[in-house]
């Protein structure tokens, strides 16, 4: 019908604006098993921002990226944040990553709660720095 169509071809628009976002749009035809696995991690991404959540959970996004893997993921989520409006629930422990993109920073030690607050006041915080550094 040409409802359906109509709705398929603005599905369509949207997968495409979402592989553009991610770098993959020339990618487009391709497998997804066929992709690397910073590619994978990126479609990851996108399949979820189509469902156009209000809360994006990103489990450790960074495992197993390369150093400018990681360096196109924080500009990626800074991106998607300003982009979408959507809250991002970073669980990460390169510590790099968490400071560059994130603006509230909870920190946990053995599933405890030990400091809460901006990039700036949790590096300051001496018991996330006794927690992660052993100095106190």
């Amino acid at each position: 019908t040409p409802k359906f169509r109509k709705t398929e071809a603005d599905w369509e628009v949207q997968a495409r604006d979402l592989l553009n976002l991610m770098g993959l749009e020339s990618r487009a035809s391709d497998y997804a098993k066929n992709l690397s696995y910073g590619n994978q991690r990126r479609l990851e991404i996108a399949r979820a921002l189509a469902t156009t959540p209000k809360v994006l959970l990103l489990d450790e996004p960074a495992a197993g990226l390369n150093t400018q893997e990681k360096a196109q993921l924080m500009n990626l989520i800074a991106e998607i944040r300003n982009r979408y409006n959507v809250t991002i629930l970073l669980i990460e422990h390169d510590m790099k990553l968490v400071m560059g993109v994130c603006e509230r920073i909870v920190v946990l030690d053995h599933g405890e709660v030990i400091a809460r607050g901006t990039p700036k006041e949790i590096q300051h915080n001496p018991k996330v720095i006794e927690a992660y550094l052993g100095v106190s």
